[in-house]
């Protein structure tokens, strides 16, 4: 069965990213660009902690000093402008503001500026290819609450995309898909079983055990905390080599059991570019959908109605 996700999905991004010259040499990058007409998909809602803060553009340039954004929000590192201005009260404030602009969006994901000091998650810095000291200030809120966090660079890549676009669906039909008793487990499981293994195997492996060792109704808190290992997962970083090898591992398993047959999908060691890889993906999905036949690659179809 074939699971339509057709509510549109609201999405916070760092206004930098959406456009708006808003970094501390007010500068911008258009990154929606990349998404063409599919920007119309999702609600956008742009944020600047940084700006919030009341540091202005332009501004000097921040870093923590001597640890990372948990570190920050613990109270162990200050941030501090380049001539050495503790504006920690600042970034905090404009962090908290920002992120209660995100929940009255009703915002699920983010994108976020990578290298950032505020908004950065696996990197706060641009310098060469040091990592800082991950995550920034901000990025560290994005985390601790459980948004599903994208990459703004990954939207220049088809493929990069399109992975996070299927996950993020995904993700957010699970956080508000009912799951009360062992047979909505058991359903959600199988839906999304197969992604889970491609991102973590040893994971899914564990909690599919897990799983079928239930004898009995689990408790609510027990349910609860399934969906919350199940949605970490889903937001975990990947790469091209394994989206790859796992659609060519789900689209045999259709072959043999569905009988569905396409030209156009390639092995995973026939050498093709970016924008056909993901070609072949949607016209997989485009083949489960009219067939209303569950792919384990993407489990959930995302159509909005409007």
């Amino acid at each position: 069965m074939t699971y339509i996700f057709d509510e549109k999905i609201r999405i916070g991004i760092s206004a930098c990213m959406y456009g708006a010259k808003v970094r501390y040499n007010s500068k911008g990058y258009e990154m929606m660009g990349y998404l063409k007409r599919e920007k119309s998909n999702y609600v956008w809602t742009p944020v600047c902690p940084e700006v919030m803060s009341g540091m202005g553009v332009t501004r000097l340039p921040i870093r923590l000093t001597g640890g990372n954004g948990h570190d920050f929000w613990e109270g162990k590192v200050k941030v501090k402008n380049k001539i050495g201005r503790d504006v920690s009260l600042m970034m905090k404030k404009g962090a908290e503001a920002c992120f209660e602009t995100l929940e009255r969006a009703r915002v699920d994901a983010y994108i976020f500026m990578e290298g950032s000091p505020s908004c950065g998650v696996y990197r706060t810095t641009l310098r060469n290819k040091r990592l800082g000291h991950p995550p920034g200030v901000f990025g560290s809120l994005l985390l601790k609450k459980g948004l599903f966090l994208i990459p703004a660079q990954d939207l220049q890549s088809p493929v990069k995309w399109w992975d996070w676009r299927r996950r993020l669906s995904a993700f957010v039909w699970l956080k508000h898909r009912p799951m009360s008793n062992l047979n909505e487990l058991y359903d959600t499981w199988h839906t999304l079983k197969f992604l889970s293994q491609e991102i973590d195997e040893k994971f899914a492996r564990e909690l599919g055990k897990k799983i079928a060792d239930f004898k009995i109704e689990p408790p609510l808190n027990v349910l609860e905390d399934i969906r919350w290992q199940i949605l970490n997962t889903l937001r975990k970083p990947s790469d091209v080599k394994k989206v790859k090898q796992w659609l060519w591992k789900n689209y045999t398993h259709l072959k043999k059991h569905e009988g569905i047959e396409l030209e156009s999908v390639c092995p995973p060691e026939i050498y093709r570019n970016m924008t056909n890889i993901v070609d072949e993906m949607i016209t997989v999905e485009r083949e489960v959908k009219s067939k209303d036949i569950l792919f384990g690659t993407s489990p959930i179809i995302y159509s909005p109605r409007y």
